[in-house]
């Protein structure tokens, strides 16, 4: 018996490093409030940062010369499965067609959400992966398209609101380095 299904779409890029190099792709239910976190390292996250910008590269890059290479040979993506959640470590498949057959190939959760973004695929996970690794956020912290990729380029309104919100949770360290952000910003 296989399990339920749950469409997924990118929500956005956690504003900064997680940890050196990494970064948080969130995912959110496509009908449903829940999200899924996935650590993604930075040439993955830029890659999805300029499909969700709709920055062109004056070269292609990598994810955007594979889609141009199937759909040259006729191979459409149909899906990203994440399939399973294990040691803080997503695994995801890729399924492609050639209108005849239907292949699927393991990958890297963050290249097939990468190439997916390029070729319109959709994105699922399921309901046992939702439970174990979903929450409910508050979308201050994340980047959308066409929002500001990092603190020093948000409004000031919004770093105000980050800021009471550290106050509030009696994050003071957190509350520090943002006040200084606004500082240097009110002088600029």
């Amino acid at each position: 018996m296989s399990a339920k299904r749950v469409r997924m779409k990118v929500m956005g890029l956690s504003v900064g490093q997680i940890k050196q190099g990494a970064y948080a792709l969130i995912l959110e239910q496509a009908d449903g409030p829940v999200k899924i976190p996935v650590v993604i390292g930075e040439a993955e996250a830029r890659a999805i940062a300029a499909r969700m910008e709709r920055v062109a590269s004056p070269r292609p890059m990598t994810h955007d010369l594979f889609a141009s290479f199937a759909h040259a040979f006729g191979i459409a993506m149909q899906e990203v499965f994440i399939h399973k959640f294990e040691d803080g470590i997503f695994y995801s498949e890729i399924s492609f067609t050639d209108g005849e057959r239907r292949v699927k190939f393991d990958s890297r959760t963050s290249d097939a959400i990468a190439i997916a973004m390029r070729t319109g695929a959709p994105i699922y996970t399921t309901e046992e992966i939702l439970h174990t690794c979903g929450f409910v956020m508050d979308e201050a912290n994340v980047v959308k398209a066409n929002e500001p990729r990092t603190e020093a380029d948000m409004p000031l309104e919004q770093l105000e609101k980050l800021r009471l919100d550290a106050e509030e949770r009696e994050d003071y360290e957190e509350a520090a380095r943002l006040t200084e952000i606004i500082n240097t910003k009110k002088t600029q």
